[in-house]
């Protein structure tokens, strides 16, 4: 699978404008997936302009983004402001558009609400983890902050993601933190990663672009420059999965059980030591 990630600089509140710079990079990029960065189509800063910007599932950038899968025969991924009608309300979005003209989308979790971040001022929280079907393998999509838990990724493995995807606005002061757990991601759940982050200045953040791969061992596989708009291309080969888990086989080792604690501690109850059957 090739897949491309690009790091740019959407406009604020101009989703026509954006919507034509994913076309033209599209158009010249040979990949069977390309990436794009969150909230691409409305630009990360729009604030009280999302009710005006956003689109639905239906909406024109996915229609025009459905002709260039299709012209192309390749998947893309974007970030966008989706309007869900029947409820009125707002999400931060990840679209997956098929070249067969099937659309998903995953809605972002975790929502940061601290420092420059005002995320649930503006969106509602997504409520479900679903790796998605493509011809190559299956795809778990993340949107930036989900990163930093690890539960999300570890939801899609066991669905058998084979490629987490990140999309992110991620701004300089946060670059250390991210490339700390990207690789962490990909090693613990022994998948492919790719992480693409926006480019450029909004308002008072500096988006440091950055994009790159990590294998199922966390071995970075390619890097864009810091601070570059432009574009990167990298095959994988899914092979890689299996003889990574052979070295490290974290899935395997699982202890279910854990998770059931975990529920139960993330909820302030107490656990009683379970008995080894010793005195």
């Amino acid at each position: 699978m090739k897949i491309s990630l690009v790091s740019a600089r959407p406009k604020i509140a101009r989703p026509e404008e954006n919507l034509e710079k994913m076309k033209s990079f599209a158009e010249k990029i040979d990949a069977d997936l390309i990436v794009f960065g969150e909230l691409f189509l409305s630009g990360y800063m729009c604030k009280d302009e999302l009710k005006d910007v956003a689109q639905d599932i239906d909406g024109k950038a996915v229609r025009e983004l459905s002709k260039v899968t299709m012209d192309k025969d390749c998947y893309i991924i974007f970030g966008m402001p989706l309007k869900e009608k029947l409820r009125g309300i707002i999400r931060n979005a990840a679209v997956l558009v098929h070249p067969d003209g099937k659309v998903d989308a995953y809605k972002k979790i975790f929502l940061p609400t601290f420092g420059p971040f005002e995320e649930k001022l503006f969106f509602d929280e997504g409520e479900e983890l679903k790796a998605f079907e493509t011809r190559f393998g299956k795809i778990g999509i993340m949107i930036c902050y989900d990163l930093f838990f690890p539960e999300v990724s570890r939801a899609y493995a066991l669905q058998g993601a084979d490629l987490l995807v990140c999309i992110s606005a991620s701004p300089s002061t946060t670059r250390e933190y991210f490339e700390k757990l990207l690789p962490a991601r990909a090693l613990e759940n022994t998948v492919f990663l790719a992480y693409t982050n926006l480019v450029g200045t909004q308002e008072n953040l500096v988006f440091w672009g950055g994009s790159q791969i990590y294998d199922p061992l966390g071995r970075l596989v390619s890097k864009m420059e810091y601070f570059k708009e432009g574009y990167i291309v990298q095959e994988i080969d899914f092979g890689e999965i299996e003889r990574a888990r052979t070295s490290r086989p974290v899935l395997r080792d699982l202890k279910p059980e854990i998770y059931h604690d975990l529920y139960r501690l993330s909820r302030g109850e107490h656990l009683l030591q379970r008995s080894t059957g010793k005195d």
